[in-house]
């Protein structure tokens, strides 16, 4: 509340006399002394927003910092019970310590939006800085930086100013403590705390202060949160320290907002290394930790990318598919009815295509992969531990936080009972609830992940119906119906597309619907704390996105082609639909269209959405402020605007790119430049972000996190389950084990003569059934198997056959062992925290308490050389000692 008083001669009615004026929040109510008697002159002044900086993060007086805003609209006539519930919360803050300054709604740009400043005073935070054991600096960090980096010359043009990287001078930190405020290093008390831990201090104190008065049976009715559930306030947010396209005006601003957006937040700087220190004070440990990570994994790929642009590609000769032999081989139909025999070199650019991948080359690259996932992880690890000691998270007690009861706990849970630590009663959910919610929950991922098979099987099935009509069009000769790109373009190809691209629709459109059903299942269940939250939500969101996206990957992998049957005696889907063969060129290619339009397409439509969609919420939502002068937008309106940054905001970001990272790895074996299309996106993602976070959110408050939680774990297991997939898809989709055999034992002269004959088998077109027997067109008629020929044991499996799938078995076998044992043995060597972040954690905890200890010995000396004469009393900071031993060591 801004409150004036004026004394002032005035001319009042045209007589002399003295006038009294008190302004209080832009009203003036003057009282005059006339001649004529005494009046009061009340008199409704606006503050002139002119004078106040739009980028102006303080109160009225301009000293006063602005911590949080809270912000509410006028309630319908006869809704008293928000009013109420504000009014009680505003004072129970204000009993709390904290400063508030209210904005009416008059001074707002739409008229009807109220806006309340909070500022928490010096002692509220020295308080709660004590209370979470907030670490602060006491001495210069001394200990010598010895990393010396190979020409580190050469990565000059990726760096940024020192200013930007270290906003800060390196410092030996501890918890604060209240009692000994002048052990640290304090020169400005309105300075010494920055912004983030100032926000995440009155969070704290917002997220616990009660909105009712202290009735014993409504205690637990409390909290920042609960408030805004139930509409009392609109929005909660701390604010940004400026606009991000230029400086604050005033002076004690940082800026901190305009450098990252002109060092970090711009695409032009995708090849500058990111200013995690800068982040991190800005937005927090838990926010920079995810930037560090997610910056990690894109470097990371660069050399996966690098390995599979080069491994791959590999010139064959196709001259018996392509040529005179691949022209004379009919082969049998691949529908029925409607199709018609075929000859096999129509198939010559799919061959081409997939043997352009399927080599020996990607067998390398394969477990090339399985060894840098292992890299992967464990030198994050190392990241993540030096992050760890440079951020002062190595002592972090993040249980304190993961064992705060969610406040939708508390209001759900009606049944109390006696909690034997705290003697207090608290709520709880009983064993029959919880029993039966988890089983209901249960019951609900299945159904679910149920309706996302059968949605698959629809795709399977629309593959089944449709390609007969794509071959009946088709035909040997695609260019009597196709003129520019028919040459290109075979029945499998444009079936694989069409049902790809289907599939990707049916895949976004469930998306949206599994996020709201694994929320609501995750909200039934009550779960008790936010970290149990946030691990349940994640179990469920990534179990639904897996089944969802890679089930149709797996399909064509392990399933298409498998179980076919033999001409004469196929295999029938619903006893209609004949299931689908691989082309001759083997079903790899089909998997690597499939996983490219679902990649790729998820990755365009990802960051077009994440860009598109806040800019165009916020441009709508600021449409009226944008009539007005710049000058009268004030920080908090501007902040206003802005879209609310969730507090699943991060969750989203990582379930984006672990989604991500299971494409690149568990099915990398048939399409190696995926690491390629992931690094490109990626660079384009961190930007993305950036931008997002700086120009289109909210600022977040501020949160530590250590580590990146139980997607570590997540991402493990996609590690170990991708060496098992790339294994079988090399053996089983791939046609590099059959070749090798012909090469290697077959042949008798290590060539790959002969080979199309001998991996074919014979047909007797008389064999086939009336009802799907094709017009007789060409003989003899050739199919994709290890098959006797008709006459005696007809069409049964040839002992190559058997001999091929046994070496099928022994490489998954060899190659998982081999992958497994180094992976194994690099983790084992690559210890996970540096040994020079031991020794710094070591030599730091040393000193710390060596400069304690010479503390606690200096105001020891000051006490006793005080009270020397009349100090009877045992010191209680060495309560096992006698006087006489304190007195003789410290003189």
């Amino acid at each position: 509340m801004y409150v004036c008083v004026c004394v002032f001669l005035c001319m009042y009615s045209g007589l002399d006399g003295v006038c009294v004026c008190l302004c209080v929040d832009g009203v003036f109510v003057c009282l005059c002394l006339c001649l004529d008697g005494v009046c009061v002159l009340s008199v409704s002044l606006q503050v002139d927003k002119n004078q106040q900086s739009k980028d102006s993060v303080f109160f009225r007086d301009g000293k006063r910092r602005i911590d949080f805003v809270l912000s509410y609209t006028d309630d319908r006539a006869g809704d008293n019970k928000k009013q109420e519930r504000r009014k009680e919360y505003e004072a129970n803050l204000q009993k709390a310590g904290l400063e508030l300054e209210t904005e009416d709604k008059s001074e707002s740009e739409d008229g009807k939006t109220y806006f309340v400043k909070i500022h928490a005073p010096w002692e509220v935070l020295a308080t709660y800085a004590d209370v979470l054991k907030i670490k602060v600096p006491f001495k210069a960090n001394d200990i010598p930086n010895n990393r010396d980096i190979p020409m580190d010359w050469l990565f000059t043009p990726f760096r940024l100013p020192d200013r930007i990287m270290n906003p800060e001078p390196d410092y030996f930190t501890s918890s604060f403590n209240k009692e000994k405020i002048d052990f640290f290093l304090i020169d400005d008390k309105e300075t010494f705390f920055p912004p983030s831990v100032r926000n995440r201090i009155v969070y704290y104190i917002l997220a616990r202060c009660p909105y009712h008065k202290p009735v014993l049976e409504e205690k637990d009715k409390k909290g920042i949160k609960r408030l805004l559930n139930n509409g009392t306030y609109g929005a909660a947010f701390p604010l940004h320290d400026c606009r991000y396209w230029k400086p604050a005006k005033d002076l004690n601003s940082d800026s901190e907002r305009f450098h990252l957006y002109k060092h970090w937040a711009r695409f032009h700087s995708f090849f500058k290394e990111q200013p995690l220190n800068l982040i991190r004070k800005y937005y927090g440990e838990k926010i920079g930790i995810y930037f560090a990570w997610l910056g990690f994994y894109t470097e990371m790929l660069f050399f996966a990318a690098v390995v599979g642009v080069i491994s791959p590609f590999k010139i064959t000769s196709f001259k018996d598919i392509c040529g005179e032999i691949g022209g004379s081989i009919v082969m049998c139909p691949l529908c029925d009815k409607k199709c018609g025999y075929w000859k096999l070199n129509s198939t010559c650019n799919s061959s081409w295509q997939s043997h352009m991948f399927d080599n020996v080359g990607t067998v390398f690259f394969a477990i090339f992969m399985g060894i840098w996932v292992t890299l992967f992880l464990e030198f994050w690890k190392r990241r993540q531990a030096r992050l760890e000691y440079e951020w002062d998270l190595v002592d972090f007690e993040e249980e304190q936080q993961q064992l705060q009861r969610r406040p939708e706990y508390e209001t759900k849970c009606t049944a109390r009972r006696l909690n034997t630590v705290t003697q207090e009663m608290e709520p709880y959910l009983p064993v029959t609830s919880k029993c039966a919610r988890t089983f209901l929950s249960g019951a609900t991922v299945l159904f679910w992940i149920a309706l996302i098979i059968a949605c698959i099987i629809g795709v399977i099935a629309y593959r089944l119906a449709v390609y007969a009509a794509f071959a009946s069009i088709i035909k040997d000769s695609p260019t009597k119906k196709i003129e520019l790109v028919g040459s290109l373009i075979t029945p499998q190809l444009a079936t694989s597309v069409t049902a790809s691209c289907i599939n990707f629709i049916i895949i976004m459109i469930l998306n949206l619907m599994y996020e709201r059903v694994a929320i609501w299942i995750t909200d039934m269940e009550i779960p008790k704390t936010h970290l149990e939250y946030e691990n349940k939500l994640t179990v469920k969101m990534f179990l639904f996105q897996f089944v969802n996206y890679y089930s149709s990957c797996f399909y064509v992998a392990f399933f298409k082609g498998k179980f076919v049957g033999y001409p004469g005696d196929y295999i029938y889907m619903f006893g209609k639909l004949r299931n689908e063969e691989c082309d001759p060129g083997g079903c790899l290619i089909e998997l690597t269209t499939q996983l490219v339009i679902v990649m790729v397409g998820k990755q365009v439509w990802g960051n077009i959405q994440e860009a598109l969609v806040p800019w165009l919420m916020n441009w709508w939502g600021s449409r009226k402020a944008r009539n007005h002068p710049e000058s009268l937008y004030s920080r908090w309106e501007q902040d206003h605007d802005l879209q609310n940054f969730g507090h699943l905001g991060l969750f989203y970001e990582y379930l984006e790119m672990v989604i991500q990272f299971g494409f690149i790895t568990l099915f990398v074996a048939s399409f190696p430049l995926a690491p390629l299309l992931a690094l490109m996106n990626n660079i384009i993602e961190v930007r993305v972000d950036a931008w997002k976070f700086t120009t289109q959110f909210r600022r977040p408050v501020a949160a530590k996190a250590h580590s990146i939680g139980a997607w570590q774990e997540i991402l493990n297991g996609v590690a170990v389950l991708s060496v098992v997939t790339n294994a079988f898809i090399v053996s089983f989709t791939s046609d590099m084990i059959p070749r090798l055999a012909h090469l290697y034992v077959y042949s008798g002269n290590q060539t790959m003569n002969n080979y199309i004959n001998q991996s074919l088998s014979v047909f007797n077109i008389s064999h086939f059934q009336e009802w799907n027997k094709p017009d007789p067109d060409e003989n003899p008629n050739w199919y994709r198997d290890y098959r006797n020929p008709p006459g005696v044991d007809q069409y049964k499996h040839t002992m190559r056959f058997w001999h091929i799938l046994a070496a099928k078995l022994a490489f998954i076998i060899i190659m998982e062992h081999v992958v497994f044992l180094v992976k194994f043995f690099v983790a084992w060597i690559i210890p996970d925290v540096p040994s020079e972040v031991k020794a710094r954690i070591k030599r730091e905890r040393y000193l710390v308490q060596e400069y304690l200890h010479n503390y606690e010995v200096e105001k020891l000396k000051i006490q006793l050389s005080r009270r020397e004469d009349d100090c009877l009393c045992t010191p209680m900071i060495y309560p096992d000692i006698s006087r006489h031993e304190v007195l003789s060591e410290c003189l």
